[in-house]
Order: structure tokens, then sequence, then C-alpha cells
């Protein structure tokens, strides 16, 4: 490319053939980490802020993202409780309530290997840097890191096993 070439266009491709501007909101969204303006939901999503904001908004009701009208523009970020929800429904589909069961024992046990190994009960209880070099440190933060995992995967089996239970319901009908 000479200096005088324009600018490359930009790549239009990334969305596969036949993605609706309602899909492509909602894969935007669902990346969406913290508040972003709808303004710049749509800039990803390439469509229109007024069609991003109609599908944010129908999201919103769906609760699979979470709305904060009150700022200008309005900000919108992916709500974790429905994707913790989506994980578990789907391990409550892929697996019998005896393997749930299982696999929260097994969790249950490394969770209580972690609060032995550190003698707290909790992950953020835990000084990673108050002592040792740097190796043990960052031992002591990948230790963290994974008991964080495992309190994570066992509130998605526990919630698993509850779905599986109760026939795809939270609560007993």
């Amino acid at each position: 490319m000479t200096e005088f070439d324009p600018a490359p266009e930009p790549d239009r491709q990334r969305w596969q053939a036949g993605t609706d501007t309602f899909g492509r909101v909602y894969e935007v969204a669902l990346g969406v980490t913290s508040p972003t303006p709808h303004t710049e939901i749509a800039e990803l999503a390439d469509c229109s802020p007024n069609a991003a904001k109609k599908h944010l908004d129908r999201l919103s009701e769906m609760g699979i993202v979470r709305a904060n009208t009150d700022s200008r523009p309005p900000q919108y970020e992916r709500n974790e409780a429905y994707l913790e929800w989506q994980d578990a429904s789907r391990i409550a589909e892929e697996l019998s309530t005896d393997d749930i069961i299982d696999r929260v024992q097994e969790l249950e046990e490394r969770h209580a290997t972690f609060q032995e190994q550190f003698g707290v009960t909790h992950p953020t209880d835990v000084a990673v840097f108050d002592r040792g070099d740097h190796e043990t440190r960052h031992e002591r933060m990948v230790a963290v890191s994974d008991w964080q995992g495992v309190r994570r995967d066992l509130r998605l089996y526990e919630l698993a096993r509850q779905l599986s239970q109760n026939d795809g319901h939270l609560i007993p009908a």
C-alpha cells in the first residue's frame, strides 16, 4: 500500500452470513463486561444506534443484559446471573443427577482442601503478597485463582443439581 492508497474498509465479514441484527447485538452484549453505551454496542454489532437500543432493551426485558437507562446515552452490560443459569442448565441436560451430585462432592472436597491449605474460609481472605519469593507468590496466586474457580463450579453444579432434581425448575413443583 502506498501513502496515497485509501484506508482499508472495515472488516464487515466477521459476522456469519445470515446473522441478523438481533443476533449481532446479542453476541456483542454477551461480550460486554462493564457498562457500555448502546452507541458503542451498535458500532461493534454493525448496526444503527436505534436498532441496537431496541434490541438491547428487549434483551434487558429478557434478563440477558442489565440496563442503566438513567445514564446518557443508556448503558448496558451482560447479566452474569443469566450466563450462570445458562451454564447450569447445560450441565443439567448433559449429566445425570447422580453424576452432578458426585461432581458437587468432589468440588466440596477441593474447597475444603483449599480452606485447610490457607487457613481461611474464602479465597479473598488469602494474603498472596505477604510472604515468600516471586515463585511462591505466583504459586499462591494460581492456587487462589483455582479456588475461586472451584467456588464458581460449585455454585453451577449445585444449581444444575436443583434443576436436574426438579425437572428443570429451581423449586420443587
